[in-house]
């Protein structure tokens, strides 16, 4: 059956990167057919139109049911079924709050599952990417399970065991590979310092994955493993805490998308959620890096793009708005280049320019409709203000104004 053509008129349209004013915008199925002009002298509208957000860095595996679970046992204790479920339910949330791209950056069979099911369209939500990751054992990917649990993570130990992992995550969906080049706050049991893989195991799953075609995201909290993932040129790092000028050279000249997840590891250094004394102590010494080196890689020109880290529990699926509001303040930015980061920026750094990110025909119907100028004030941008949610040409919330 032919899907019927749909229009929105006389609001404010911001494609992703410029305000063009008050404007028609069509769509059909998951295709924008025509953004058109209307006249200049119509009055001020009280909505406006927007991309929809796209969040580069998310961990959809956990429960979305608010009761009081122990993040890090609630996966092994339910079954896999179970909880494709829930990621489904955090991918929902998400798009009521405007996020109507995500990607997952440690997935395995519970997130391949939901992904087909929402990139089929079987089940009206956001497009979801899955990497999967290949980390050692006792790195920074293998501390969330008890040390004696049977089933675990795959894991890569050798170089061969790297270049066999990524083809099996290739083999299962994976849009692409995490790989880690420090230890982790959350993880239990490694310091943020520790190395995790060596550089010839680095070296083999980046070579392996960019055979494949596959984007490579690193994991780095530290210089040396900013200096690692650089030497093996990834295609984005995640965190970035410990990037430092000798870092922007080469940062600028590939033009790699760093994800800061500022909210989290402020959430997890403030003890505004609950974690143990170790995780607190080790974001706090993260936050207190990050703040040093980050503001100078801001003004530098460093590539900023949103990524939150969410997770359902630290950050909640919609704490996507009060990240770009953080990002506008930590790096001195405009409200329309906060705007930019979480739109148009954020799709080319995961390859999907030519699907989402921008209000042009030919691209996916993914837009926000917000009462007020969100470009201009980013305060505007609010799950209040959230007035109508379209993903893949689907309305996912609220209701289109009249």
């Amino acid at each position: 059956m032919p899907a019927i053509s749909q229009t929105v008129t006389g609001l404010s349209v911001w494609d992703g990167e410029l305000d063009r004013g008050p404007a028609s915008l069509e769509w059909s199925g998951d295709r924008i057919t025509a953004v058109t002009p209307i006249a200049a002298d119509a009055p001020p509208a009280e909505f406006s139109i927007i991309p929809g957000l796209i969040d580069t860095h998310v961990h959809m595996d956990a429960s979305a049911v608010p009761s009081p679970v122990d993040w890090m046992t609630w996966p092994i204790v339910t079954p896999a079924s179970e909880r494709t479920l829930h990621v489904v339910a955090h991918a929902r949330a998400a798009a009521a709050a405007g996020v109507t791209t995500l990607r997952e950056l440690a997935g395995g069979e519970v997130q391949f599952s939901a992904a087909r099911g929402l990139n089929a369209g079987l089940i009206p939500g956001p497009r979801l990417l899955v990497h999967g990751p290949v980390g050692m054992t006792a790195g920074h990917g293998d501390l969330f399970v008890p040390p004696h649990y049977p089933h675990r993570t795959p894991l890569a130990d050798s170089p061969d065991e790297c270049r066999k992992l990524v083809r099996q995550w290739a083999r299962s969906g994976a849009d692409g590979i995490k790989i880690f080049t420090s230890g982790g706050v959350l993880s239990v049991g490694d310091k943020v310092g520790w190395r995790n893989q060596t550089r010839a195991e680095i070296a083999a799953t980046v070579d392996e994955a960019h055979a494949l075609g596959m984007l490579v995201a690193a994991h780095t909290h530290t210089a040396e493993g900013v200096d690692i993932a650089l030497e093996f040129e990834v295609d984005s790092l995640e965190h970035g805490t410990g990037i430092l000028e000798r870092h922007w050279e080469t940062l600028l000249e590939r033009n790699i998308p760093i994800a800061p997840t500022l909210l989290i590891n402020d959430a997890i250094a403030d003890r505004r959620i609950p974690v143990s004394d170790d995780a607190a102590e080790k974001a706090r010494a993260v936050v207190a890096e990050r703040d040093a080196n980050f503001a100078g890689a801001a003004a530098a020109g460093i590539r900023f793009v949103l990524g939150t880290d969410a997770n359902g529990v630290m950050v909640q699926f919609g704490d996507q708005l009060e990240e770009l509001r953080l990002m506008k303040r930590a790096f001195g930015w405009s409200a329309e280049r906060a705007l930019r980061a979480g739109t148009s920026d954020a799709a080319d750094a995961v390859r999907l320019t030519d699907t989402t990110g921008r209000l042009r025909p030919g691209l996916g119907a993914d837009f926000v409709i917000v009462r007020g100028r969100p470009w201009e004030d980013i305060d505007v941008l609010t799950a209040e203000n959230i007035v109508a949610v379209v993903a893949r040409g689907q309305l996912v919330s609220g209701a289109i104004p009249a």
